[in-house]
This record gives C-alpha cells, sequence and structure tokens, in this order.
C-alpha cells in the first residue's frame, strides 16, 4: 500500500495535469507491450487493436527504449516531465537532465545494483547514459522520437480526447463536491480517508506531501498509481483514466459506465438511490451487511453524491443533483 499524507497546504494546491503527458504515456505504453499478460490497462476494442497493431517489431520500434522500461517496478523519474506541454520539449528536456540525476535515477533500474535486484546486467549504452555521455543523450531523443510517431501517434488524438473528458469528469467532481469528492473517486480500488489517501500496491511506504502539493495526471496506459516524488516539486500522480464509451458502442443502460469509477458494489448502491432509503433498506436493496451500507453510503455523502438526513433515530439516503447527473449521464442543473 502506498499512502500519500495531505496537510492543509497540500489539499489547496491540488491541480489537475491540462492533458496526459506524451513523454510518459510513450514509456507506460512500451512497459504495456513488454508484459504481455498484463496488457496495456484497458479492456475497450481500441486497446487491443492498438496492441495487435504495436506488438510486432517492438524492437525495432522501441529501440534503447527496451533497456530503461522494465516489464514492471520502478520506471526512470526522468522519463516523466510534467512541465512540459508538448512531446518535442519533454523529449528535450529528458536528453538534458543533469549526469548526476540520471545516474541516480539508473541505479535503481533492474541489474545496476540498485533496488531494482539484480537480473540482467546494464547494456553499455544504459552505462553511457549514466554517465551523461553525449552521444546516448542524442540515441535516447531519437528513439523516443521514432517509437512515438511509430507507435502512438496515430492513437494520440483519441488519447487526448479522452484525457480531455476525464479532466472534465474530475474537474466536475471537485466543483460540485470538493477535494473529498474528487479524491473519493479517482479509481475504485483507491481509498480517501482524510488526510491520507491509500493507493494500493505490492511496495509499502508512506509519501509525505510536505505542503508542496499533488499534481494528477490522467494516463491511458497506466495500469495502477504511479509516483513521481521531488523533494523541491509537487508530487505527481499519475492514474488511469476513466474512458468513456464511444459511439457506436452497444448502448449502456443509465448509470452503467459508474462501476470502473466507483466501484460496483458502491455504484449499486448509488443506483439504488434512485428512491431514497434508510440505510436499512438500503442494505435490502443492495444484498449487503447494515455496516456495509452505512459505510459505502459515508464514502458516497464525502463525494457530494449522497445527501444523509436525520429523522429520528433513523437516517435517510438521497442523491444530490452530482449523484442524479452522474446516474443519467447528463450534466447537473446549477
Amino acid at each position: 500500500m502506498i499512502r500519500l499524507h495531505f496537510d492543509t497546504d497540500d489539499l489547496r494546491r491540488i491541480t489537475l495535469a491540462p492533458a496526459p503527458n506524451a513523454l510518459w504515456e510513450a514509456v507506460l505504453s512500451v512497459r504495456g507491450l513488454r508484459a504481455p499478460t498484463a496488457g496495456t490497462g484497458r479492456s475497450h476494442p481500441a486497446a487491443g487493436q492498438w496492441r495487435r497493431r504495436c506488438n510486432d517489431g517492438l524492437a525495432d520500434r522501441a529501440g534503447v527504449l527496451l533497456d530503461l522500461v522494465p516489464r514492471d517496478g520502478y520506471l526512470p523519474d526522468f522519463l516523466l516531465q510534467p512541465a512540459a506541454g508538448d512531446l518535442a520539449t519533454a523529449i528535450d528536456l529528458a536528453r538534458r537532465t543533469p549526469a548526476d540525476r540520471l545516474a541516480a535515477d539508473l541505479r535503481v533500474l533492474p541489474g545496476t545494483g540498485g533496488t531494482g535486484g539484480a537480473q540482467e546486467p546494464p547494456s553499455r549504452w544504459t552505462l553511457e547514459l549514466a554517465a551523461g555521455a553525449p552521444a546516448a543523450r542524442r540515441v535516447l531523443a531519437a528513439d523516443l522520437s521514432t517509437y512515438f510517431a511509430s507507435s502512438i501517434a496515430p492513437l494520440w488524438p483519441r488519447v487526448r480526447t479522452d484525457g480531455a473528458a476525464d479532466r472534465a469528469l474530475r474537474a466536475e467532481m471537485l466543483l460540485r463536491g470538493g477535494v473529498d469528492a474528487l479524491l473519493t473517486t479517482l479509481a475504485p480500488t483507491w481509498r480517501w480517508d482524510p488526510p491520507v489517501l491509500h493507493l494500493p500496491s505490492r511496495s509499502d511506504y508512506d509519501v509525505p506531501l510536505c505542503g508542496r502539493g499533488l499534481l494528477l495526471m490522467p494516463s491511458w496506459f497506466a495500469m495502477g498509481p504511479m509516483i513521481r516524488y521531488q523533494a523541491d516539486e509537487p508530487t505527481v500522480l499519475a492514474y488511469p483514466m476513466h474512458v468513456p464509451e464511444r459511439a457506436g458502442t452497444p448502448a449502456a443502460p443509465p448509470g452503467a459506465a459508474l462501476g470502473p469509477l466507483l466501484g460496483g458494489t458502491r455504484a449499486a448502491v448509488l443506483r439504488s438511490l434512485r428512491e431514497p432509503a434508510t440505510t436499512t433498506a438500503l442494505a435490502g436493496r443492495v444484498q449487503v451487511s447494515l455496516a456495509a451500507a452505512s459505510q459505502h453510503a459515508g464514502v458516497l455523502r464525502n463525494a457530494g453524491l449522497v445527501r444523509t438526513t436525520r429523522i429520528g433515530t433513523a437516517v435517510l439516503h438521497t442523491l444530490t443533483p452530482l449523484g442524479a447527473a452522474l446516474l443519467s449521464g447528463e450534466p447537473p442543473t446549477a
């Protein structure tokens, strides 16, 4: 479990990235192709089509990226340039990474004697890059550009469109339900227990944000949370973006898409509140325990989706305008 610890300044400094990061998406896509059992993190047809098209000739497409991107575990921080507004700028910033930081980043890759453990020894090119050799930097920049052009560019308009939809969703959650709503609905398996955001992971560590804030970055290729921590910058949290259904796919019933956003049981609780219910009635509708019904209602209430009113010894749960809007697929009224 990764635990992000917020203080008051951090909660005031949560920002949304304007778009997916082209360089980081390219890096994560290489990982997806290198891990056949993991897929790309997406189950919709576009992901499968992309994978089938790009799987052949990966070595020729990716070049030295195969030396930098392991199948799982740590990814070098210099390959995420959150300040870059476009691919060319991001590649240039990565190419100009100071040699001491390159060495620090690359030492923890598998086989380089760091925390990644000893697997394959580092390539000669990796050692040259870790030393900051100009020729190795040029190869890195060239291969990043070539891979993006051959593998990501045809998909990039869709990635940007899906990223814009995800950003609008997150902004709406923040506008209607505040920070609690935003952090509660980032991913169905993540848990916001103020002031700590719990992220499922095979690793176990705590990340204090130290008042520098958090940059939320949607990712089409991420299969889970990805953290970039720099002591003098806001922490970056890349998260799997919510990908909407496309035109031409079979129409889903209203509210059916909430499962990937909230989790199946929580989405069922929200759908069941189309008609107001007490906690006892809610538990009966969804067939969960009273404690579970109360807990799910509390999470939805913190997210601004449900309103709870005490009536004598009972409580009545009703949808808020935002909750009703999510179920109907229509924008909420002011």
